[in-house]
C-alpha cells in the first residue's frame, strides 16, 4: 500500500510529507508528525545556531530501535531551493575529497529534513569559509559516574574560563552528558582552540584526578567525567542545541541555567533528568533562548603558555 503523502507549503516552499503516523519513537509512541510539529515549533530558537554551519544528520527511517545512518552529503533528491555549500571534507571515511553539505538556514529545510526522519542534527564550530567562533567542551561520565559528576565538573570548568574572560553555556548532550559551549572570537584556527581546550582539560585533571579525566583511552574513564577537548578539531560536530536524540524518549539536547547546574551537582534531580521535546518547549516559552549569547560573538582565547 503506497504511503499517504501530503503536499503543504511552507514559507512559500511547497513539500511533500509522508508517513506522518509512523512511529519514530517507540516506547513513547512518538510519530514523525510529532518530530515535525516538535522542528517546526522549536525553529525561532534552533534555527540561528544551524545557520552558516555545515550539517551533519542522522536519519532513523524506520525509528530508533532500528537501523540509522549519518548523511553529511545532500541527499539525490535534495530540492533546488536547499542550500548546498560543496567543501573540502578532511578525515572523510570514504576517501572524498569535498561534500555537499545541505546548510539549514530556514524552516522549510528543517521540515524537509524532519520528514527524511533526521532526528539528529549535528554542526562543527565554525561556520562556512571561517574560522570556529565556538569552542565547546563534551563532558562524558563513565560509569558509575552521571550527569551529577557532570554538572560538577561544568562548575569547574565554569570558573576556570572565566579566569580567562570566556563566558561558557550549559547543554545537556540529550543522552547522559553535557556540553559547555563558549563564544569566541573567530578569529583563531580550530588547531589553536583545540589546543587550548586541552590545556584547560589537562589543568582541571591535575587538580581534580579523582573525577576528571582528560585523555582519550576509555580505560581510564570509569567513574570520571572525560574532558572532550577534542570536539574543536575541524572535522568533528557536536549535537545542536534543540537537537533531538535516538533515546527511548523524544529526548532533547536542552540549554541549561547555571542555577539548574548547580542545582544537579548538589544532587537535586531537576538539571540530571532528560527534558523531552515537550518539556523544552515549554522552557523555550518561559525562558527564551538560554544560549543566545552564543549568536554575538567572544573574545580571541589565550595563547598556550
Amino acid at each position: 500500500m503506497p504511503a499517504e503523502r501530503f503536499r503543504v507549503e511552507v514559507e512559500g516552499r511547497k513539500l511533500e510529507l509522508s508517513n506522518l503516523d509512523k512511529v519514530l519513537f517507540p516506547a513513547a509512541g512518538f510519530t514523525k508528525g510529532e518530530v515535525i510539529d516538535y522542528y517546526t515549533r522549536i525553529a525561532p530558537v534552533l534555527l540561528p545556531h544551524l545557520a552558516d554551519r555545515a550539517l551533519t544528520r542522522i536519519r532513523f527511517p524506520n525509528g530508533v530501535d532500528d537501523k540509522s545512518f549519518f548523511e553529511k552529503n545532500a541527499p539525490a533528491a535534495t530540492p533546488d531551493w536547499v542550500r548546498v555549500e560543496t567543501l573540502p571534507a578532511p578525515g572523510s571515511t570514504k576517501g572524498r575529497e569535498t561534500i555537499d553539505y545541505v546548510v539549514a538556514d530556514d524552516l522549510p529545510t528543517l521540515v524537509w529534513l524532519a520528514n527524511l526522519a533526521a532526528l539528529e542534527l549535528h554542526t562543527p564550530q565554525w561556520k562556512v569559509g571561517e574560522h570556529p567562533d565556538m569552542m565547546v567542551v563534551d563532558l562524558d561520565p563513565g560509569a558509575p559516574a552521571a550527569l551529577r559528576q557532570c554538572c560538577q565538573v561544568a562548575l569547574l570548568m565554569r570558573d576556570r574560563l572565566a579566569d580567562d574572560g570566556i563566558d561558557s553555556y550549559p547543554k545537556t548532550s540529550g543522552k547522559k552528558g553535557m556540553q559547555l559551549c563558549c563564544p569566541i572570537a573567530g578569529t583563531q584556527d580550530a588547531d589553536d582552540v583545540s589546543a587550548y581546550a586541552k590545556r584547560i582539560a589537562q589543568e582541571l585533571e591535575k587538580a581534580h584526578p579523582k573525577l576528571i579525566v582528560s585523555k582519550m583511552a576509555k580505560n581510564l574513564r570509569p567513574g570520571k567525567i572525560f574532558i572532550d577537548w577534542s570536539q574543536n578539531n575541524a572535522a568533528k560536530t557536536t549535537v545542536a542545541p534543540y537537537s533531538l536524540r535516538a533515546q527511548s524518549v523524544p529526548s532533547v539536547s536542552t540549554p541549561l541555567t547555571w542555577d539548574e547546574v548547580e542545582a544537579g551537582a548538589a544532587g537535586k534531580r531537576p538539571a540530571t533528568k532528560p527534558y523531552t521535546a515537550t518539556d523544552v518547549l515549554t522552557r523555550v516559552e518561559k525562558q527564551g533562548d538560554l544560549l543566545a549569547p552564543l549568536l554575538d560573538g567572544g573574545p580571541e582565547l589565550p595563547a598556550g603558555s
